[in-house]
């Protein structure tokens, strides 16, 4: 199933250190962008999170939802237990399949070792909602460490929401990141990209742009990820660079999101 998510609209949501959207991105607004494009699936990340909304504004979404025949996923940062239980309640209330999460959060950086004790302890609980807590990979841990992370806990439970340029940051390759982890994914983040010389020629930038149109082998990801057995729900996130003023990156951000899902729905 293909979807969008927060990710994909980072500059309509806000972004910090920025000046903020005249009139931001809600979580309805981004359901909207779904029915809009025709895709069945919308994914609440870290940069929207749904923690935050009221009871009232949860059950809109929740209707809507419901509505256009929209599904729910979920996502946020850290491993904290608190937290995840407050998500885990989140996805019965929205029928969702999946919470995605990435190795650091807002409380600290715990270790790999710490997250495993964590997740022993709330994958029962996952377990008898029938949701699956999905883990982002990320420059702050190989994705050798991430697999072998997801072999101890050895639950059907838990697994690996691929992104595929994150990794980058730790010197690792799409390919050997899918190679690494294809096994393991649960969820999938489809993130094209660009890699460019700076203009001193002393240099390289890692620079995101329009789905299909970027270095990511899109066709190749999908039928390797088969190939593992898997065929994990697809979300379009951008790194849309910024333009001279918000308005301008929230303009070329909405047309990269257009662009990308129709290349995307033509290899559905």
């Amino acid at each position: 199933m293909l979807g969008i998510g927060s990710w994909t609209y980072g500059w309509a949501v806000g972004v910090n250190g920025y000046p903020a959207p005249d009139r931001p991105l809600t979580a309805i607004g981004l359901l909207e962008r779904a029915r809009a494009f025709g895709v069945p699936l919308t994914q609440f990340a870290d940069n929207l999170p749904l923690d935050r909304l009221s009871e009232d504004e949860l059950a809109c979404l929740r209707q809507r939802a419901q509505e256009w025949h929209i599904a729910i996923e979920l996502g946020t940062r850290g491993f904290e237990p608190a937290r995840l239980l407050r998500y885990l309640e989140l996805a019965r209330y929205f029928d969702a399949k999946i919470v995605r999460t990435i190795p650091h959060g807002t409380d600290g950086e715990p270790n790999l070792r710490e997250i495993e004790a964590w997740l022993r302890d709330l994958l029962p609980e996952y377990r008898a909602a029938g949701v699956v807590i999905a883990i982002e990979n990320y420059e702050r841990h190989s994705a050798v460490c991430l697999a072998a992370l997801v072999d101890r806990l050895d639950s059907e439970w838990v697994g690996v929401c691929l992104d595929t340029v994150n990794s980058m940051g730790a010197l690792e390759t799409p390919k050997e990141v899918v190679r690494t982890l294809g096994p393991y994914v649960v969820n999938l983040h489809i993130k094209d990209f660009r890699i460019e010389r700076v203009p001193s020629k002393m240099g390289y930038v890692v620079q995101g742009c329009v789905a299909g149109e970027g270095r990511l082998d899109v066709p190749w990801l999908l039928k390797e990820l088969e190939r593992y057995g898997r065929r994990p729900n697809r979300i379009l996130e951008l790194w849309t660079p910024y333009q001279q003023s918000v308005a301008e990156t929230i303009a070329l951000e909405e047309e990269w999101a257009r662009r990308s899902i129709r290349y995307l729905q033509q290899l559905a």
